[in-house]
C-alpha cells in the first residue's frame, strides 16, 4: 500500500466496511454544495484533504459538529505524496481548509511549498514530545506508527529459529531468502525501512548494507499490499495465496489487526514485530494558506488532537495517538508491541537527501 501511512489495517479496515468520515455530512448542513473552499467564510463545513487512508467513527465527528457547529467533508486524494503533490500545485487557491496526512518524510517538502498558514492548536501541551518538528506551528502532530519489520511466528517455531530482531540480523545468513520489502520509490513503507536502514547504518554504510542484504535474497516489490497478503507466509491474505515469505515490512501495529479481524480471535497474534528495525512516522495536519473557512479550519484542528479524537484514532487508522492522555484499546495493549527506541531522520536531512538516497538504493536493490 503506497500511502504515506498506510497502514496494513486500514486496507483491511476499508475491505469490512469500517466507517469513514465522508459520510458524516449526509443529513444537517449543506455538504453537497461543494467543498468548504468553494464556499464563503461563514460556511458551516469545513473540508478536509487528505489521503484515501483516512478513517474516522462516525460518531466522534458528529461530536466534532455538535461542539463546534460545523460539518466536515472529506477530499480523499490519493496516496499521501499525490494528495501533497495536489495542493502543491494549488496552492493559494487550496481545494480544502485543512490538510492532513503529511509525514516526516515529506513534511519539509510541505513546508519549503509554504502550503500552512500558522496556528497553534489549543492542547498542544499534551502532545508527545518529539514529534512537533516545526517551530512555527504551521502543522500539528496528530498520530505516530512504527514501520517495522513482522515475522511468522509459526514458521520460526516449525523451523526452531529464533526470529531477527535487528537491522544487523536480516543479514546472517539464517534468514536469507527470507525477507520481503516494498519498493522505496513509491512505497511509504519502503521509504520507512530505507530511512531505517540509513539511521542504523548511517549515511555512509547504508549502500554496503543494501548489498549484503540484497546477497542474503531481500525480494522487493512494488507495494504493501502485494508484501503483505500475497509475499508474507504470516499474515492472513498470505496463508490464502501460500505465500512463502516469512519476513516483511509492514507496522508495529499489523500483529492487533490480524486479531482484531480473524474469526475466530486466537488468543495470540500470528505475527510478532522485530522491534529492532522499526522507524518511527509522524502524520501531520495545517492550516491550509487561502483556506475559505479558517474559523472551521481551526476548530478541526484544535479537534484532531483531542482526547475524543485521539481515542478513536487506533482503531480506524491502526496508528498510536499522539497526545499523552489518550488511551490505547486493549487490543492495542494486549497484542501490539511498543518500540521504545525507533529509528528516525530530522525532516530537514530527509528533505535535502531523499531522492539521492532512494536512487542509491533503487541502483543496488533493484536494478
Amino acid at each position: 500500500m503506497n500511502t504515506t501511512k498506510k497502514y496494513a489495517a486500514t486496507a483491511l479496515a476499508a475491505a469490512l466496511g469500517v466507517t469513514v468520515l465522508a459520510g458524516c455530512g449526509d443529513s444537517g448542513d449543506d455538504t453537497s454544495a461543494g467543498s468548504g473552499a468553494s464556499k464563503g467564510s461563514g460556511s458551516k463545513t469545513v473540508t478536509l484533504v487528505t489521503h484515501d487512508s483516512f478513517n474516522a467513527s462516525e460518531d466522534v465527528l458528529k461530536q466534532f459538529t455538535k461542539e463546534s457547529g460545523y460539518t466536515v467533508e472529506l477530499l480523499k486524494s490519493g496516496d499521501a505524496g499525490a494528495a501533497l503533490n495536489q495542493e502543491i500545485l494549488t496552492k493559494g487557491s487550496p481545494r480544502g481548509d485543512v490538510f492532513f496526512g503529511v509525514d516526516n518524510t515529506l513534511l519539509s517538502r510541505a513546508l519549503d511549498n509554504g502550503l500552512f498558514t500558522a496556528y497553534e492548536a489549543k492542547g498542544l501541551d499534551r502532545v508527545a514530545k518529539g514529534t512537533e518538528q516545526d517551530g512555527e506551528h504551521r502543522v500539528t502532530p496528530v498520530d505516530t506508527g512504527d514501520i517495522c519489520v513482522n515475522y511468522d511466528k509459526k514458521y520460526f517455531s516449525d523451523k526452531k529459529l529464533d526470529p531477527p530482531q535487528t537491522f544487523e540480523d536480516l543479514l546472517k545468513p539464517a534468514y536469507k531468502n527470507l525477507l520481503v520489502t516494498e519498493n522505496a520509490a513509491g512505497s511509504s513503507p519502503g521509504l520507512g525501512f530505507l530511512l531505517g536502514t540509513i539511521a542504523s547504518q548511517g549515511e555512509d554504510g547504508y549502500q554496503d548494507y543494501w548489498k549484503k542484504l540484497k546477497a542474503n535474497g531481500v525480494k522487493v516489490v512494488d507495494g504493501w499490499e502485494q508484501a503483505y497478503n500475497e509475499e508474507f507466509s504470516g499474515s492472513a491474505g498470505g496463508k490464502k495465496a501460500k505465500a512463502d515469505r516469512p519476513l516483511v515490512v509492514s507496522y508495529a501495529s499489523s500483529p492487533p489487526v490480524e486479531v482484531l479481524y480473524a474469526d475466530p480471535q486466537p488468543e495470540e497474534a500470528p505475527t510478532g514485530v522485530s522491534t529492532g528495525t522499526c522507524f518511527r512516522q509522524t502524520e501531520y495536519a495545517g492550516l491550509l494558506k487561502g483556506a475559505k473557512n479558517e474559523a472551521g479550519g481551526k476548530a478541526l484542528l484544535d479537534f484532531l488532537i483531542s482526547k475524543t479524537f485521539q481515542e478513536d484514532v487506533p482503531l480506524n487508522m491502526f496508528v498510536n495517538p499522539v497526545v499523552t492522555d489518550a488511551k490505547l484499546p486493549e487490543i492495542f495493549t494486549e497484542f501490539g508491541e511498543t518500540v521504545d527506541k525507533p529509528a528516525t531522520v530530522a525532516p530537514d536531512k530527509i528533505a535535502a537527501n531523499r531522492e539521492q538516497w532512494v536512487q542509491a538504493w533503487h541502483s543496488i536493490a533493484v536494478k
